[in-house]
């Protein structure tokens, strides 16, 4: 009888420990397949507001094309920072019904400027709510501020404000004042184009 119940206990401790054994290995396998965030294709979305005359009336567009390079990580900042991109200036749409506008802007803005390909920029994220884009237009490159949220569903939205003056921009902006001077030109009588220029983006992240 005693040689039974030593023999059934031994089963019990095999069986328990080989439990256990199997729960490690499965917990393990886990971690070695950890899910990884990445960027939707097509998801990301790049849009501009530029204002004119001196009641800064809002003039908005967007750039179809964006081209991303990015490292997949474990969380959406570890994802997003380090991203880079670049925006062909050619993709300009102001969805404008004359279709006059964006060949304007190219000729008489980007087209007056050093460097009139495309922009690039690179992020860098220092909290929760900030970030910068090191922004390069114009020959120039220099830090744009900008804020962000993540929302439950995982979609980034930017926002920001560029001063054309850091990017040595106002020539250019001078040109496009003067090409569009008219259109330009408010109920005084006043053509301004204003150098600052409001800028909002989002991507969609998914996890796999």
């Amino acid at each position: 009888m005693k040689k039974f119940q030593i023999a059934a206990l031994s089963l019990l401790l095999v069986a328990a420990f080989s439990c256990k054994q199997t729960k490690k290995e499965e917990e393990k396998t886990e971690e070695t397949v950890a899910k990884t965030y990445s960027i939707v294709e097509d998801s990301t979305n790049v849009r501009f507001t530029a204002y004119k005359t001196t009641d800064k009336v809002p003039v908005g567009g967007t750039f179809q094309e964006v081209e991303l390079t990015y490292n997949s990580g474990k969380t959406p900042i570890e994802t997003l920072d380090g991203l880079e991109f670049s925006i062909p200036v050619s993709s300009l749409f102001t969805n404008d019904p004359t279709k006059t506008r964006d060949p304007k802007i190219i000729e008489f803005f980007f087209e007056k400027m050093a460097e009139t390909q495309s922009i690039t920029g690179r992020f860098a994220f220092k909290d929760d709510k900030s970030c910068t884009v090191k922004l390069s237009m114009n020959g120039v490159s220099t830090e744009l501020p900008m804020e962000y949220e993540i929302t439950d569903d995982n979609h980034v939205n930017f926002s920001g404000v560029m001063d054309l003056k850091q990017w040595n921009a106002l020539d250019a902006l001078a040109s496009l004042n003067e090409a569009c001077k008219i259109l330009h030109t408010g109920s005084d009588g006043v053509s301004k184009t204003w150098e600052d220029v409001a800028i909002e983006g989002s991507v969609l992240l998914e996890q796999k």
